[in-house]
């Protein structure tokens, strides 16, 4: 049993990697199960055997990472509040995209599906509404409402960046540059001079 999961994980990998790859490319609408199937060096049943279409193989890969990315939120974002670091939360988010790489380049390219970014906003709406909450106490909820699409946006320019640069730069720098720009504005670039 352990050598069948180990064969699908490795076929599953080498089909997302061929996507991947053609994305970068090509829209989703424009990719054959063909191409695909050429492309990782397995058959068509094989592809079949894992995913109905191309749409499904994104969306399970999208799934995949808004799973991980909930699960994440869960761990650091206790019921009580209590233990909540911002800047914890903003490393742990950005690692896991950066795990997750190869689906964020192309989702946030040309060819990526927009409404995956939308989504990932949404997921952290209301965690994150509540954190900002309960840090600025003296804030209305339009006030918070308008605070988070505006972080939220600039993270996914944020995000673009470092992704255009090879995520070389570390999630934890990545986070805490995050968190100064959104406390902070252009007064934290001011605290960067020598």
């Amino acid at each position: 049993m352990a050598g069948k999961d180990h064969r699908t994980r490795v076929t599953k990998m080498l089909i997302r990697r061929a996507f991947t790859d053609l994305l970068r490319v090509k829209p989703v609408q424009s990719i054959s199960i063909k191409e695909l199937c050429e492309k990782a060096g397995v058959n068509r049943g094989t592809f079949y055997a894992h995913y109905a279409s191309v749409h499904d193989l994104l969306k399970q890969m999208e799934d995949e990472m808004l799973a991980e990315i909930g699960e994440a939120l869960a761990r650091l974002l206790p019921p009580d509040g209590k233990g909540v670091s911002s800047l914890r939360i903003s490393t742990e988010l950005f690692q896991c995209l950066k795990d997750n790489a190869d689906l964020c380049i192309v989702t946030l390219g040309d060819f990526g599906d927009k409404s995956f970014a939308v989504r990932l906003l949404n997921m952290g709406w209301e965690k994150c509404i509540e954190a900002y909450s309960r840090y600025f106490r003296d804030a209305t909820p339009k006030q918070i409402a308008y605070f988070y699409a505006f972080v939220s946006e600039g993270c996914i320019g944020l995000l673009r960046r470092w992704l255009r640069e090879g995520m070389s730069t570390s999630a934890e720098e990545i986070a805490a540059m995050a968190e100064q720009l959104m406390l902070y504005g252009a007064s934290s670039l001011e605290k960067a001079k020598p």
